[in-house]
Formats: C-alpha cells, sequence, structure tokens
C-alpha cells in the first residue's frame, strides 16, 4: 500500500500524536480545561515537567495557542485549540467511531 510507505506524511503524523499525553491533552483543552493548574488536576499522574513540554509541543505543533491572560504574580495563561487542532480531534473521533464499529 503506497499510503504507509516509509516516507509518508500519514506515518509523521501517527508518530507526532502518539506522543503519550499529547491527545488526552488537546482533547481536555477543547473541552474547555484550559489552565495549567486545571489540567493539572485532570492528569494527576502527569508531572509538572511532562505537562509544560506536552503543552510547548502542542503549541509548537500548531494545535493550541498560548494567551498570557495576566502577567503579574501569579501568572495566568490559558491555552485554546487551534482550527487545525479541531480538524485533528474530529479526525481522532472518527476513528474512535470506527473501532467501535469494528
Amino acid at each position: 500500500m503506497v499510503v504507509l510507505s516509509c516516507k509518508c506524511e500519514v506515518n509523521e503524523v501517527l508518530r507526532n500524536i502518539s506522543t503519550r499525553w499529547k491527545m488526552q491533552i488537546l482533547h481536555s483543552i477543547a473541552r474547555d480545561t484550559r489552565q495549567f493548574s486545571l489540567l493539572k488536576n485532570a492528569f494527576p499522574s502527569l508531572s509538572d515537567q511532562m505537562l509544560g513540554k506536552r503543552l510547548s509541543e502542542l503549541v509548537a505543533d500548531q494545535l493550541i495557542e498560548k494567551t498570557i491572560v495576566a502577567e503579574k504574580a501569579p501568572m495566568k495563561i490559558i491555552y485554546t485549540p487551534t482550527v487545525k487542532g479541531m480538524e485533528l480531534l474530529q479526525i481522532i473521533d472518527d476513528l474512535h467511531q470506527w473501532g467501535l464499529k469494528w
């Protein structure tokens, strides 16, 4: 099958989104858990360092946007999904529905 050849973009996407916690965090942000502390509460087994790393990766992947709401202590940052991130979540949901069917 040509689609899954070694240099295929599909393989790159699958490699990128399969990183542990990425899709769970994106999904949580899309469902309105948009601050670091709330995300930390949603994923208690995830370290602060790993959550920060995954959030940075999602920003770099342009799947979420980071907005600084208040710069003075305590700093308030919110994360929002981008159109690209929402489109990806729709594809993930389609895969979920396919998995339930089959």
